[in-house]
């Protein structure tokens, strides 16, 4: 059986086993009001009979518990006699039975099968979730699954040179003590990122965390059994592409929590296009073969070279990092209303003390007659806190390039600047922290 997300959360509790629990108990409340109104004691028996035919529904077989402060409203509609029609399943009301239109309010199909929220009963509950988890000093996270949690390939893509990891896999009967699984029945091998399961423990003090995937539900259900054997972290909170709005994009709309407090951990920027300043991008984990082919890098995967991403210092170790950074400025260098306070400004003010200082000039990086200020590297270089220049003076500190040879390249050497390769900026982009400059030297290009 499927819970509630807020039911389930670690700072929420639920006065109902179950949602057909919830209704009787509501429903009981009404009715048992002194009165001598007829006509009222009659609306109650004709919502009795709409709930015992909302029972039959194919998806109420298995029922689950909804958001707790959903009693609100049902209390709300038992006083004024009037169903405020917050949700339904199969079309119909939660509260009073009655058919509603399909195609209002957005459906958390993750939560459970057939359930659609309005948009006033959805803010609602996001309102009442975020006062919650503000007093608990915590936040939303938002993790993708793929390249950024674990990495998975099918069985038939593995390479001749991946062969010796079918001998080496960990058993499933208890996967917290593994990082390497063989699902046959998926036809499939996972492999979780380094530092992961440390990671959710310390992420999930700060943060109410979902995952998010563009894979199917199934596959999400069982990467979340490999992250989240006791369902301590997630939950119910385990979105897939199944369970979005908009095809091929990821969206916010279908997680209950205001945006304000939400950040997003994501390999892949282009799937957030309305959230890009909730979005902290992500380093890809290419554990496989597959996964190099499939961003088009011909080189050898972890796995082919039999090495893997540092526990220590790895991509995850300095996210976390930074997911401490935001959480501790948000809720202790931030002055105002907690509630008024916003998680994009947080990140966006981290973000540009990375290269603050540094004035940039580019040498032949961006194609001949392109508008330099809307290159990706110099939008980054930016949002870095970095200030980027079309010429040479003297207050500047790095020439960005890929030849040496180049007459501002030169100029950088002559004048003691440092001339560096543009992985600099992406690695620092990456990292979330300047980065040597001696580790991105560059090359001088061999004329013909």
């Amino acid at each position: 059986m499927q819970m509630s997300l807020v039911t389930d959360s670690p700072v929420h509790s639920s006065s109902s086993d179950d949602f057909a629990a919830f209704l009787d108990a509501s429903l009981d409340s009404g009715s048992s009001e002194e009165t001598e109104d007829s006509d009222q004691l009659e609306t109650q028996r004709v919502k009795r009979r709409k709930v015992d035919k909302m029972e039959n529904i194919e998806e109420l077989q298995d029922p689950t518990s909804l958001p707790p402060s959903l009693e609100q409203t049902a209390e709300a509609s038992m006083k004024k006699d009037v169903c405020t029609h917050p949700g339904s399943f199969g079309e119909m009301c939660i509260l009073c039975g009655q058919r509603l239109d399909a195609d209002s309010g957005v459906t958390f199909g993750y939560i459970h099968k057939g359930l659609r929220l309005e948009n006033d009963e959805i803010v609602r509950l996001r309102n009442t979730d975020m006062k919650n988890l503000l007093r608990h000093k915590k936040l939303y996270l938002v993790l993708d699954l793929d390249h950024t949690l674990l990495n998975s390939t099918q069985l038939i893509h593995m390479s001749p040179q991946e062969e010796y990891l079918k001998s080496q896999t960990d058993s499933l009967q208890d996967v917290s003590k593994g990082s390497l699984f063989m699902l046959s029945f998926m036809h499939m091998m996972t492999k979780l990122r380094p530092f992961v399961r440390a990671f959710l423990k310390e992420a999930s003090e700060l943060f109410e965390m979902y995952i998010y995937t563009m894979g199917d539900r199934a596959y999400a259900l069982e990467m979340a059994k490999l992250l989240d054997p006791q369902r301590e972290y997630f939950s119910s909170r385990v979105i897939s592409r199944d369970d979005g709005t908009h095809r091929h994009q990821k969206g916010l709309d279908v997680v209950l929590g205001q945006e304000s407090a939400v950040l997003i951990l994501d390999d892949t920027e282009n799937a957030w296009t309305k959230h890009k300043d909730n979005l902290i991008l992500m380093e890809r984990y290419h554990f496989f073969a597959s996964s190099c082919h499939q961003f088009g890098f011909n080189c050898k995967s972890l796995s082919e070279l039999k090495n893997d991403e540092s526990e220590t210092d790895g991509a995850l170790v300095t996210i976390l990092k930074v997911l401490k950074r935001v959480h501790g400025m948000f809720f202790d260098e931030l002055e105002g209303n907690l509630v008024d306070r916003d998680v994009r400004q947080v990140l966006k003010t981290i973000r540009k003390e990375v290269l603050k200082g540094c004035k940039l000039v580019f040498s032949r990086v961006f194609p001949t007659g392109f508008q330099a200020d809307n290159h990706l590297l110099w939008k980054m270089a930016e949002g870095l806190g970095a200030t980027c220049l079309k010429e040479l003076d003297p207050s500047v500190t790095h020439v960005v390039s890929t030849d040496a040879g180049t007459e501002k390249s030169r100029w950088a050497v002559k004048h003691k600047k440092f001339l560096v390769h543009p992985q600099w900026i992406e690695a620092a982009n990456y990292l979330w922290q300047k980065q040597p400059e001696e580790n991105f030297i560059v090359n001088q290009t061999k004329n013909p």
